[in-house]
């Protein structure tokens, strides 16, 4: 079984088998599936700017001739060289072309198939997945928050520029979900604190809009707060959206630490206005009605409970990812109502 995750996935995509030619990328971020490709079609090469060296095409279409695919691959250049195929995966299934080309796989071709967040029964990931040679299937997640911390540093590190702790603490919470919008957002940033050499909590409140495109906060905020209706509204809402469950309960779980730091203070005897307005990461003004709800509802203690079940669900969200969605829904529900009852 050959399916890349995390480091490993890195690794292939920084200096990728040739005996594996055949390249799945599929997930939830979509710029991510499409950077790794583009990554893997520049480094499969000799010469990026000829316009014969490189074919794409669509699945849809090559489901009514699979064989097709066989054909492209296992062309001979009339000018020599490495070629690379381009494949978009539609609805329909060209899983017979791929198979026949794992069997026998191409020397001197690239095939990189574009996916989106397809289920382990698909026939196409399932065929990459169990290939022993000739294959390789790459999953392509949303960013952790180690990830878009690497992802900002390697951004405005090009732009001669660098980012103070509480800004980069806030920068890393807007950021996430798709990379190709996190990238355009960070280069937006690089544009406007350009000559400034340092980017500061101002220029990213000012700047940087939430990119990652997930809309989490009223999600989380309803759950703290005590409003499973709310939750159930707004969960449903991020699932049509196409939100991958493990980011929500990620966020889910920076907001229940920073609940659990905010109330041990308020518990010392520190007004919760005056530690919300002066926590970090800085919380939001429109969020701030939302954590005094939760603030008074959950006490230091619950909230420590609450951080540890949320760690549960993460945990089984990647063991079951068919159940991702229902464990997520369940544990922020769950939530809600001991909010609501207080404690």
């Amino acid at each position: 079984m050959v399916a890349l995750r995390g480091k490993d996935a890195v690794s292939f995509l920084a200096r990728p088998d040739p005996g594996r030619p055949i390249v799945l990328l599929y997930g939830p971020d979509a710029g991510l599936v499409r950077e790794r490709a583009d990554a893997l079609i520049a480094a499969s090469l000799d010469d990026p700017k000829d316009p014969f060296a490189l074919v794409r095409l669509d699945g849809d279409e090559l489901a009514a001739e699979p064989s097709r695919l066989v054909d492209e691959a296992l062309a001979i250049p009339m000018f020599g060289g490495r070629r690379a195929i381009r494949v978009r995966a539609g609805s329909r299934s060209f899983v017979a072309g791929v198979e026949a080309l794992i069997a026998s796989p191409p020397k001197e071709c690239r095939v990189v198939i574009e996916a989106g967040d397809i289920k382990p029964d698909n026939a196409l990931r399932k065929a990459c997945e169990k290939a022993t040679t000739g294959a390789v299937a790459i999953g392509c997640y949303p960013d952790a928050e180690a990830d878009i911390a690497r992802l900002i540093d390697d951004e405005l590190r090009g732009s001669n520029l660098q980012i103070g702790k509480d800004a980069k603490a806030v920068l890393t919470t807007l950021l996430g979900g798709d990379r190709q919008a996190s990238r355009n957002e960070l280069r937006k940033l690089a544009l406007y604190a350009h000559g400034k050499g340092e980017v500061t909590l101002d220029d990213v409140i000012t700047c940087v809009s939430d990119a990652s495109d997930l809309k989490l906060d009223a999600i989380v905020d309803a759950a703290f707060s005590g409003k499973p209706v709310v939750v159930e509204t707004e969960f449903a809402k991020a699932m049509v959206a196409g939100t991958y469950p493990g980011q929500i309960i990620l966020a889910a779980q920076r907001h229940a630490a920073f609940l659990h730091k905010t109330s041990l203070a308020v518990e010392g005897g520190a007004p919760a206005a005056m530690v919300l307005d002066s926590g970090f990461p800085r919380l939001h003004f429109s969020r701030k009605a939302a954590a005094e709800t939760a603030l008074r509802n959950l006490s230091a203690a619950r909230l420590a409970q609450i951080i540890e079940q949320l760690a549960g669900a993460a945990l089984e969200t990647r063991r079951q990812a068919t159940l991702g969605a229902a464990i997520a829904q369940r544990t922020l529900l769950s939530i809600a109502v001991s909010a609501r009852r207080r404690g």
